[in-house]
């Protein structure tokens, strides 16, 4: 029974690897004037690099080939409070870095520069995009070859950054617990004003009414 167990863990641990090894990228199609935006949640003081490459659709051969070099992508990267943090164009495939210093959802948005290139005009355009944050944004072979150091020396590296980017997603959660206790604060703030004036209104119609009643049997003499 513990060996069926141990396999069925096994098992269940190699599809979630490969999952994940599917949903690592994406790709994600464009018109001559369409504009696409990510919203990717990063903690403060994070790396971002981002990887792609186009392809266009040709009509001839019905099939998506790479893209020329006259055909670039202009990328703008939003920081949570609306500022503008990287604002560039860049080639048919390219990389593009930015680091986050504010806690957030950051906005990542891609269109081509299809108004300068004629033979794009009303085709389609395949991005593939491969988006990676922190830690995962290193390259540990150069680093070894560049800094000598041994397989253990990396490894120890290695662990270093992940704890340090764990830390840095715990402050993040932290930080997003605080400002939902504060949207919940004030809003039972709210609910409870709101009820306090609900129950105002509802005194002062009764005693209005209560008023005109008492007028009106008056006016008739029946009290």
């Amino acid at each position: 029974m513990v060996v069926f167990r141990m396999q069925f863990t096994l098992c269940t641990v190699l599809v979630l690897n490969f999952c994940y090894s599917l949903v690592s990228a994406l790709y994600f199609h464009i018109g001559e004037t369409e504009k696409k935006c990510f919203i990717e949640e990063i903690p403060d003081e994070t790396m971002i690099i981002g990887n792609y490459r186009t392809q266009l659709y040709d009509k001839q051969k019905e099939e998506y080939l790479p893209a020329t070099q006259g055909l670039g992508m202009f990328v703008e990267v939003k920081d949570p409070d609306e500022k503008v943090i990287l604002s560039r164009q860049y080639g048919s495939e390219g990389r593009f870095t930015f680091t986050s210093h504010t806690p957030g959802e950051h906005q990542i948005c891609l269109h081509s520069n299809s108004s300068k290139f004629s033979l794009f005009a009303g085709g389609m355009l395949r991005v593939h995009l491969d988006i990676q944050v922190g830690e995962h944004t290193n390259n540990y072979e150069v680093i070894a070859a560049k800094d000598k150091l041994t397989e253990l020396q990396l490894r120890v590296r290695q662990l270093v950054e992940q704890v340090d980017q764990i830390q840095k997603e715990q402050n993040y959660q932290r930080y997003r617990e605080e400002r939902f206790r504060q949207t919940s604060e004030s809003t039972n703030q709210r609910v409870l004003w709101w009820s306090i004036v609900q129950t105002l209104i509802l005194v002062a119609i009764g005693f209005w009414q209560m008023r005109h009643l008492k007028s009106f049997f008056e006016a008739k003499k029946l009290v």
